[in-house]
C-alpha cells in the first residue's frame, strides 16, 4: 500500500542537504514511500494528507497554530520520526555560550523532550534500555562519535536507547549535569499516532557555521559512518510506515 511521506529538513550549524539527501536514499528504500520535502512545518494541509512524517532540524518550531495541526494529526493515527535537532532551540548569549531557552513549550512538549545542551564531540556508548522491543531487538551496545545529547523529558517517553552522562557541557549556559541516562532512542505514543525520536545524526561540511564562521575546517559525518545508526534509520523509516505498533 502506498505511504505518502512528508520530510522537513531545514536549520542552522549542520550540513542540511546531505542529511536530506541520506533520508530520502533510505525513504527510497521503501517502494511504497513518495515523499514530498519542506523546510518547516507550515503545510499542514500536506501532512494531513500524509500519513509519516520525517524530521531532520536544527531551531526550527512549529507554531502554536501549527503544533495544535500536528497534534490532531497524530491522534489520528499520524507517524513521525524525529531525528537529531528536531527538540532544539539555540541563542547565542554575549560570552558566546549557547542558550537553549523553552520559547516553545507546546512543540516540546509534543515532542517529548526539549534539547538543553551537549558535550564537546567525543565518542560515546550508546546502551540498549529495552533489548525485548522489536525497534531495538538485535541491536548491541554500540559506539559513535556524534552529539552526546542532554535534554529535558517533557511528556512521558517509553526509552529504547539511552546513555549515560555526568559532567559539564562548558559552551552551554545548562552547563552542568549530575550524573543520570540520557534518551537516545524513544517512542511517544499520541492518541492512536505517535513519535519515535532518536537523538543521534550530527553533520556539518566546512560552510554550514556562518554566521558564527565563514569556514568549518573539519567535515563530520558523525553516526552517519555508523552501521548502528543506518539500521535505526531504517527501522525509523519502516515504523514510520506503519511496521509494527506504537
Amino acid at each position: 500500500m502506498r505511504r505518502d511521506a512528508v520530510l522537513v529538513a531545514s536549520g542552522r550549524y549542520h550540513d542540511i542537504d546531505y542529511a536530506r539527501a541520506e533520508l530520502l536514499m533510505h525513504l527510497g528504500e521503501r517502494m511504497e514511500i513518495r515523499t514530498r520535502v519542506r523546510e518547516d512545518y507550515a503545510d499542514i494541509g500536506l501532512l494531513a494528507a500524509s500519513s509519516m512524517m520525517i524530521s531532520y532540524t536544527c531551531d526550527v518550531v512549529a507554531t502554536p497554530e501549527q503544533v495544535a495541526g500536528i497534534r490532531d494529526w497524530l491522534s489520528d493515527g499520524g507517524r513521525w520520526f524525529a531525528l537529531h535537532g528536531t527538540n532544539s532551540i539555540l541563542r547565542f548569549t554575549d560570552d558566546g555560550r549557547v542558550d537553549t531557552p523553552d520559547e516553545a513549550p507546546e512543540f516540546m512538549q509534543l515532542l517529548g523532550s526539549r534539547f538543553a545542551a551537549h558535550p564537546p564531540i567525543e565518542r560515546y556508548r550508546v546502551d540498549v534500555a529495552d533489548p525485548a522491543h522489536p525497534l531495538v531487538r538485535g541491536i548491541e551496545p554500540f559506539e559513535v562519535t556524534d552529539e552526546q545529547y542532554l535534554a529535558h523529558l517533557t511528556a512521558p517517553v517509553h526509552v529504547l536507547l539511552d546513555t549515560w552522562f555526568e559532567g559539564e557541557t562548558p559552551r552551554f549556559v545548562d552547563s552542568q549535569w549530575p550524573g543520570r541516562r540520557h534518551p537516545i532512542f524513544y517512542l511517544r505514543r499520541v492518541g492512536r499516532g505517535g513519535i519515535l525520536y532518536l537523538t543521534l545524526g550530527h553533520c556539518r561540511g566546512h560552510h554550514d557555521m556562518q554566521p558564527l564562521t565563514d569556514w568549518w575546517p573539519d567535515v563530520d559525518r558523525g553516526s552517519w559512518e555508523e552501521p548502528a545508526f543506518r539500521e535505526l534509520v531504517r527501522r525509523g523509516i519502516g515504523w514510520a510506515a506503519g511496521d509494527g505498533s506504537i
